[in-house]
C-alpha cells in the first residue's frame, strides 16, 4: 500500500529478539520523539520469534499507543530478515530503522527526516562518530569490517554506518525489487546509488539485555557481504592455485637438478611439506567454491527468508501468506545466524 493512500509520512522499523528488558526504555524515548515531529507515523515492531515476554509487553504498549504496529514472525529468522519484513510491510513515505537497544539514539530520526526533506535525499545514514562505549575489540573488528567492505564493494559504503538509516519510499521500493538471497542492507543501500546524506551521533551503551550480534554473527555477516557483492574470493582461489602450480614446477626442477647431479638422498621432509601445501591450497579453493555453489543452490530453491505469523494492522487477514518470495517478499534461506 502506497504512502499516498495511507497518509503515513514516517515508518520506523524496530527489529526485536528477546528485548523484554529494553522495551520500556525504548517506548519511553521513541514515542515522545515521534509525537514531536508533528507528522503521521507508524512504528513497526518486528518480533523475530522472541522467547521471552517481548510479545506480551508489545501488546500492552499497543493498547495506549495506536501508532505501534506489531509484526510477529513465526520463528527466529535473523536480524536482516526481520528488517526485511518491516521494509516490505512499511507504509510511510519515509522509512527509518533502528535497533531496540537504544545504542542508536531515536532523537536523531527527526533530524534525518528534516535533512531528507530539505535536500531531497533518498537515503540518510546514521554514522557513528564516537564509539567509545564499545570495547576496544569491538571497535577494531568493526573497523576491519568496514575497511574490507569498502575495499570490495566501493567507497560508497559509509564507514561506521550500520542499519540506522532513513530511506525514501522510492529507495524502499528499489530494495523490495531486488532478488538477492541474503540481503545485507548496509551494503545494498549504498549500492543503489540514490542521493544520500549523513547524520553523525555518539553510539550509546546498550540500555539492557545482551547484544544480538556476537562475533560469530558478525563473521557470518561479513562472509555474506563478501560473497554477495564480490567475486574476489574466487580470484584469490585462482591466485592460490597459480602460486601452488609455480611452486610445484620449482620443486620438480630442483628435483631434476639434484637427480642429474647424483645428489639424491632418501628423505620425507620435502615431500611432506609439498603435500601439506598442495592439500591446504586445494581445500581452501574447494571451500570458496562451495560457498558460492551453496548460494546458487539457495537461489534455485527460492525458499522465503521469513514467515509473518501476525500483523496487528491486518485484522482478520491471513498474515501468514506474507513471506520473502521473489518479486513479492524476496527469496532466500532463513538466516538462523
Amino acid at each position: 500500500m502506497s504512502a499516498a493512500r495511507t497518509g503515513t509520512t514516517l515508518s520506523v522499523i524496530v527489529p526485536m529478539y528477546n528485548e523484554e528488558e529494553a522495551l520500556p526504555a525504548l517506548v519511553a524515548r521513541l514515542r515522545p520523539v515521534l509525537d514531536g515531529t508533528g507528522a503521521s507515523y507508524e512504528v513497526l515492531a518486528v518480533d523475530d520469534g522472541s522467547t521471552d515476554g517481548t510479545a506480551e509487553l508489545l501488546e500492552k504498549h499497543r493498547a495506549d499507543w495506536p501508532e505501534l504496529r506489531i509484526i510477529r514472525l513465526r520463528g527466529n529468522s535473523g536480524h536482516q530478515a526481520a528488517l526485511r519484513a518491516g521494509l516490505h510491510r512499511s507504509r510511510g513515505a519515509y522509512v527509518a530503522s533502528l535497533d531496540a537497544d537504544l545504542q542508536d539514539p531515536p532523537e536523531k530520526v527527526p533530524e534525518m527526516l528534516d535533512l531528507a526533506r530539505a535536500e531531497n535525499l533518498d537515503i540518510v545514514y546514521g554514522v557513528r562518530s564516537d564509539r567509545s562505549t564499545d570495547t576496544g575489540f569491538k571497535r577494531r573488528t568493526a573497523g576491519a569490517y568496514y575497511w574490507l567492505m569498502r575495499r570490495l564493494v566501493g567507497k560508497q559504503v559509509p564507514a561506521q554506518a550500520g542499519d540506522f538509516r532513513l530511506l525514501s519510499r522510492e529507495a524502499v521500493e528499489a530494495l523490495k525489487a531486488l532478488p538477492d538471497q541474503q540481503q545485507v542492507y548496509r551494503l545494498l543501500v549504498p549500492w543503489l546509488g540514490f542521493p544520500s546524506g549523513q547524520v553523525t551521533y555518539r553510539r550509546g551503551e546498550r540500555v539492557a539485555g545482551e547484544t544480538k550480534y556476537p562475533l560469530s554473527k558478525m563473521i557470518r555477516l561479513a562472509v555474506d557481504g563478501v560473497t554477495n557483492f564480490s567475486a574476489a574470493p574466487l580470484r584469490i582461489a585462482t591466485w592460490l592455485g597459480a602460486v601452488s602450480f609455480v611452486a610445484c614446477l620449482l620443486l620438480i626442477c630442483a628435483s631434476l637438478v639434484v637427480f642429474l647431479l647424483g645428489r639424491t638422498v632418501p628423505g620425507w621432509t620435502s615431500l611432506f611439506v609439498a603435500m601439506l601445501f598442495l592439500g591446504g591450497v586445494q581445500l581452501i579453493c574447494v571451500g570458496l567454491l562451495g560457498e558460492y555453489i551453496g548460494r546458487i543452490y539457495t537461489a534455485v530453491q527460492r525458499r522465503p527468508t521469513y514467515f509473518v505469523g501476525y500483523d496487528s494492522a491486518d485484522a482478520g487477514a491471513d498474515a501468514g501468506a506474507d513471506s520473502g518470495r521473489a518479486g513479492d517478499r524476496g527469496p532466500g534461506r532463513p538466516d538462523r545466524g
